[in-house]
């Protein structure tokens, strides 16, 4: 567990891709930046396999775990469990869109009960000393006013939770696809800069559309941290030159080169606990985005990662591809 975290820059939970291979990926690329697990559901915690969705590797902290759930008890049950395991922060759910998610009460839908979430964010304050946080949308379907965005933050800061992750979109619960979700309703910055001017004792992180330095860099004037999401698989090299920003490391950027070399020890590692190669090299081709080659690179890994027997060869052939 890390004792010292800092929200200035994460990377947000993505389901089917922030697993616990990309989050070491992502250590390599961004030495301080706060990691999260996906959403992991509470009833998948508390009867599934317990260990496969908890296991992560040392390297990975400062990490976060996001649990998808409704029920109080329940959440606070997983909350201790996370703790336990050495998260340094457990996070709640209220933005995913998602039909599934919806039937089993969870996900952006909370948002229209602001009381039960602030009673799980109470119950799960009470069992832990790790930080409780909430990741919500500015608003779903209808009810999107900043008066009802601002009754929300007020109602479960009162539970206890002083920092908010805001993806910058309201949410259509109905009439889109949750991709669609993270593209089609507008992106309203505004809204997220005049909740940190209402609430200006609380942490907002925002979340939505940052593909650029210049970008990213802005928002600081504005809130706390910024959260990348698909930027960070789609061109993970952006954020080495971040971190470096803004944690004024004095530390040489590591080149994309050093990048791989370092992801290979770990990853033949895994080999040779026979995890398959592609189950890790999907994570890796996006770092040459933009580069010469990049489009060589990819295909090579693409079409040979998921052969029997691949190994650490694939990645070096690929390498080879972008010089």
């Amino acid at each position: 567990m890390t004792l010292q975290l800092s929200r200035k820059l994460s990377i947000a939970p993505m389901m089917d891709h922030t697993d616990r291979h990309f989050r070491y990926f992502m250590r390599i690329v961004s030495p301080h930046a706060l990691l999260y697990t996906e959403m992991i559901t509470t009833g998948a915690l508390i009867h599934g396999d317990r260990q496969r969705f908890l296991e992560h590797h040392i390297d990975e902290y400062p990490l976060a775990i996001q649990l998808g759930g409704s029920d109080p008890e329940d959440l606070a049950s997983c909350a201790l469990i996370a703790e336990e395991a050495g998260y340094d922060e457990v996070n709640l759910n209220v933005g995913c869109p998602s039909d599934r998610v919806q039937s089993g009460r969870f996900g952006a839908c909370l948002m229209a009960e602001p009381e039960l979430v602030a009673e799980g964010v109470a119950r799960m304050s009470q069992c832990v000393d790790i930080p409780v946080t909430v990741k919500t949308r500015i608003g779903i379907d209808d009810k999107d006013s900043y008066e009802e965005l601002s009754a929300f933050i007020d109602c479960v800061k009162q539970a206890g939770c002083n920092t908010f992750i805001v993806h910058a979109r309201k949410a259509w619960l109905n009439g889109l696809s949750p991709k669609e979700n993270r593209e089609v309703p507008p992106l309203q910055y505004e809204t997220v800069y005049q909740l940190k001017k209402d609430f200006p004792e609380l942490n907002f992180i925002i979340n939505g559309g940052f593909t650029t330095q210049d970008a990213i860099m802005e928002q600081y004037t504005y809130v706390d941290g910024v959260m990348i999401g698909r930027a960070a698989y789609q061109n993970p090299y952006l954020l080495t030159k971040i971190d470096q920003a803004l944690f004024a490391t004095e530390k040489p950027l590591l080149t994309r080169n050093d990048i791989l070399e370092r992801f290979m020890e770990y990853i033949q590692q895994n080999l040779d606990a026979d995890i398959y190669l592609g189950h890790m090299t999907r994570h890796i081709l996006g770092l040459f985005s933009g580069q010469p080659g990049a489009r060589a690179y990819r295909r090579y890994i693409s079409e040979n990662a998921y052969k029997d027997g691949a190994g650490i060869e694939v990645i070096r052939v690929a390498m080879e591809k972008t010089l």
